[in-house]
Formats: structure tokens, sequence, C-alpha cells
């Protein structure tokens, strides 16, 4: 059983999911520690991103969601060995619909590119995707189901998305929820919001560096309170999170796979694990967001179908 469920936390869950879309998000953090258990030694991870995301409108009622993700872990995967840089790459390409009032959908492909780019290949595309439907239960509260399925270097994965978005009346309190994937709790004071979020990260990177013939299979689950400073009426966003990651980088020979994963286990996992496991640690980030509203005040709302 993998001890993580999950997916890459770039995934577009949030794609018109509420009055507004973050066209653009930057971020970048460090651990304090992680230790090589059974060993002395330890490591920090580092990790940048930048997630891009551009609508284009088609009609009042669809939208074709286009975009990109790039993301980069620095760390070392082996005790004493050399730190490695793991990079992704990933294509956003999908529609957003509004059917009616009440229901409403978001399709988007995700291929992507996983692996430390120095000698890479055709094994290094996968194949990913993600299905939502919203239903507008009132017109603070929607619910969202769906399901995400990718290849990745250990086999197949998929999960069902069950969740929910709640903002107040006055707007201050925000509830966010993709279960099993995501939440993000907040309160905003004016200028000033104050959270906390989750996240569920899972993922593969094939390595090639020296010739290796390995694959990274990365599972990490990451709690953390964050405070945000709200500037330009809220579209940009500047936020300093700081909190706790259970980061697991497992290496296996290519070749290795389980049969099928499915959110938190996985069926016929048979491997041999090649590096020691990493401990968890306490994580400060940093990131920026550029957000555009699309509340039915925006002229966009209509096109977009307003929140999500």
């Amino acid at each position: 059983m993998k001890k993580i469920i999950l997916l890459l936390l770039c995934i577009p869950l949030q794609t018109f999911a509420q009055d507004y879309v973050d066209l653009l998000k930057i971020g970048y953090g460090q651990t304090f520690n992680n230790d090589f258990e059974g060993t002395g030694e330890s490591t920090f991870v580092k990790s940048f991103d930048v997630d891009l995301t551009v609508p284009v409108v088609l009609n009042e009622n669809h939208a074709f969601i286009t975009g990109a993700v790039y993301s980069r872990n620095n760390l070392q995967l082996f005790p004493n060995a050399a730190s490695s840089s793991l990079h992704s790459t990933i294509v956003k390409l999908g529609l957003a619909s509004t059917y009616n009032e009440r229901w409403s959908s978001t399709l988007v492909f995700l291929p992507k590119i996983a692996s430390d780019y120095v000698n890479s290949s055709g094994e290094d595309f996968y194949f990913g995707g993600v299905g939502l439907l919203k239903y507008q239960k009132t017109e603070h509260l929607k619910y969202r189901f769906g399901l995400y399925a990718s290849t990745e270097a250990f086999g197949v994965f998929t999960t069902p998305i069950i969740g929910w978005y709640y903002l107040s009346p006055n707007s201050k309190f925000e509830m966010d929820v993709s279960l099993p994937i995501a939440a993000d709790v907040n309160y905003t004071f004016g200028v000033t919001t104050l959270g906390f979020d989750y996240i569920g990260i899972g993922r593969s990177f094939r390595i090639t560096e020296n010739d290796a013939d390995v694959y990274a299979d990365v599972s990490s689950l990451e709690f953390a309170s964050y405070l945000q400073f709200n500037a330009l009426e809220k579209s940009v966003l500047l936020r300093a999170k700081f909190g706790y990651s259970s980061n697991n980088y497992e290496i296996y020979q290519n070749g290795e796979k389980i049969d099928v994963g499915v959110s938190a286990f996985s069926f016929g996992d048979d491997r041999t694990q090649l590096n020691p496991n990493l401990s968890g640690g306490l994580f400060l980030r940093f990131e920026a967001i550029y957000r555009f509203d699309i509340s039915e005040d925006s002229p966009a709302s209509p096109v977009l179908g307003g929140e999500e």
C-alpha cells in the first residue's frame, strides 16, 4: 500500500472553481531537514514551480482552457550523494462548460514530461487528465465531483474527487475542498488573509543521469498555515506559508510497476526500493499569485460561468 494519495498539486481543480481564476502562480519553498531513515545523513528539499492558466472564451457557455505548469525539486536521493534536480512540465488543454444555473463541468487533458532532463527520451512522456462536474447548491455553496487518471513510471494511477466551495455572505470566510487532493480554509481581514491548507502530491520522475535506469516515486502530504497580503483589490496575492511535509522520494528500477493505484491504495506492488525512506520535515514557502475576477460584477462572468 502506498503511503500517500495522489496527484500533482498543479492539476487544474480550481479552474473556474470560485469567483476567480488564478492566471499565474509562482512558488518557492524549502524544507529545513529531512533525515534518511536508518542512517545519520539528511537532505533538504528545495522546490520551485510556475503555474500558468489562459482561458480562451469560445461563447457565452464555453471556454477553452490552456496553460502550462513547470516544477523543479532539488535534493539528495541517496545518503552522501550529489543533489539531483527533478523536473516536470505539464501542458493544460481543456474545456470549461456551463449548462444551466445549476450544472457546469471542466475537462482537462494533462500530458507531461517528467525526469531529471539529462538524457530525455519518449519514456519521460506521460498522459493524464481530470474531469469535474459541478453543482451550484446555493448562491454561496457549490459541490464538485470528478475523477483524475494518469500514467506514471510506476503504472496507472486514478482517484475520485469529492469536494465543495463555500464563500460566506460577507465574502470573508472561504472553504475550497477537493478530497483527497487539496483543501484551503481561510478568513480575510481587509488586506490580509489567514488560512490553512493541505495538498497531497504524488508523481514520478525518470532518472537518467550517469546512465541510471531508475525512477523516483514521489509522495508527500503538506499541511501549512499561511499569511497572505492582498494587493490591488485582491488581484495580486503575496503568501508566506509554514508547515509540515511528509516528503518521500522512493527510487525503483525502471520497469518495476504496480498493477494499478487507486487513491491511497496500490494493488500488485512487489517493487524493491533502492534508497532509504526520507522522514518528513518542517518547510517554509513563498507564493505570488495573479488572480482574475469572474464574479457576477465582472464582464467575463457570463462567459466563464461565474464561480465553479
